[in-house]
C-alpha cells in the first residue's frame, strides 16, 4: 500500500470521470478489511500508525470519488488545476443570468398555491443541468480540454450549492 497514489490507484480503479459506483464499494469494502486498524492491533506502533493513515486515505478517496463534484476537481487537482479555493475565473454571464433566474424561482417557492409541486419542478430542471455537465465535464476532460472542463466544474459548484438551497427549502417547508 502506497498512500502517495492517487486515489484511484489506491483503490484500483482506472483514472476516469464515469466510474463503476458498485466497483467502488466493492473495493472500498476489501480495502477496509485488509487495512482497518484492529487488524493490527498486535502489531508494532509504527504499523498501527500505518494502517490509520490507510484507513482515512480510503476513506477520504471513497468520499472523493463518490462524489461527481469532488470526483471532476479532483481529475482536475491530479493535471495542477484547483478548483478547490474560490477563483476569480470568469464564468459565463449567461450562466450567471440562468443562476439567478434558478435563485429566483426558489426565492418564490414558498409563496406558490403548491410549493412541493413548485420544489419538484425546480429540482428536476437541476438535476438536468447537473447531469449535462457532467457529461460535457466527462467528453472534455477526456479531449484534454481543461480550460473547458475547468469551466464545466465551476458551473457544477454553483449548480451543487444550489441544490444545497432546495434541499434547504424543502426541509423548511416539511416543517
Amino acid at each position: 500500500m502506497d498512500i502517495n497514489k492517487n486515489y484511484f490507484e489506491f483503490i484500483g480503479l482506472p483514472v476516469s470521470f464515469h466510474i463503476d459506483q458498485s466497483e467502488l464499494a466493492d473495493r472500498s469494502l476489501e480495502l477496509q478489511k485488509t487495512l482497518h486498524p484492529d487488524r493490527y492491533a498486535h502489531k508494532s506502533e509504527r504499523e498501527q500508525r500505518m494502517a490509520v493513515q490507510y484507513m482515512a486515505h480510503l476513506n477520504e478517496g471513497v468520499a472523493t470519488l463518490k462524489s461527481p463534484l469532488l470526483r471532476a476537481q479532483y481529475l482536475l487537482q491530479l493535471q495542477g488545476i484547483d478548483t478547490f479555493s474560490e477563483s476569480s475565473a470568469s464564468i459565463d454571464p449567461m450562466f450567471l443570468m440562468e443562476q439567478m433566474e434558478l435563485r429566483e424561482q426558489l426565492e418564490e417557492i414558498p409563496e406558490q398555491d403548491d410549493p412541493f409541486e413548485a420544489l419538484d419542478d425546480l429540482t428536476g430542471e437541476v438535476d438536468q443541468l447537473l447531469k449535462q455537465l457532467r457529461e460535457r465535464f466527462a467528453q472534455q476532460y477526456q479531449d484534454q480540454d481543461l480550460e473547458a472542463a475547468t469551466s464545466a466544474v465551476r458551473k457544477m459548484q454553483f449548480l451543487e450549492k444550489l441544490v444545497v438551497e432546495i434541499e434547504r427549502l424543502e426541509d423548511r417547508l416539511d416543517g
